[in-house]
């Protein structure tokens, strides 16, 4: 099962799932979030696995949500201008973002990931 997960270098949450998916030999393609985001099909389909949440595809923790003031305006904000609104600034999506055939995760939670790759 091939992966996309889209990381940030600097983030040590990033690294530790990268390592962990080496360890387990699971086969990846690592893009860049900042510079090459999630396209806005590709967050259409996490949001199906997120059973529709919008807000756990935004990194809450992160100076750009904070910065534009998204906790007061997502919930108005249209399902559409959400997500374009997402693949327009990678700093505003949960890293890291991993996209498969048959999952879809958010953050790193190694048990969640063992549970969702079958490791």
């Amino acid at each position: 099962m091939a992966l996309t997960v889209y990381t940030y270098a600097n983030c040590s949450i990033c690294r530790d799932a990268v390592k962990w998916l080496r360890a387990h030999r699971v086969d990846f393609t690592e893009k860049p979030i900042y510079t090459d985001p999630p396209s806005v099909a590709e967050l259409k389909r996490m949001l199906a696995f997120q059973d529709g949440n919008l807000r756990r595809l935004f990194n809450t923790s992160g100076i750009q949500y904070r910065a534009l003031g998204l906790a007061a305006k997502l919930p108005a904000m249209s399902a559409a201008n959400s997500l374009r609104l997402l693949a327009s600034d990678g700093r505003l999506v949960k890293r890291p973002f991993v996209l498969g055939k048959k999952s879809g995760l958010l953050g790193f939670d190694p048990a969640a990931w063992q549970a969702a790759l079958g490791q």
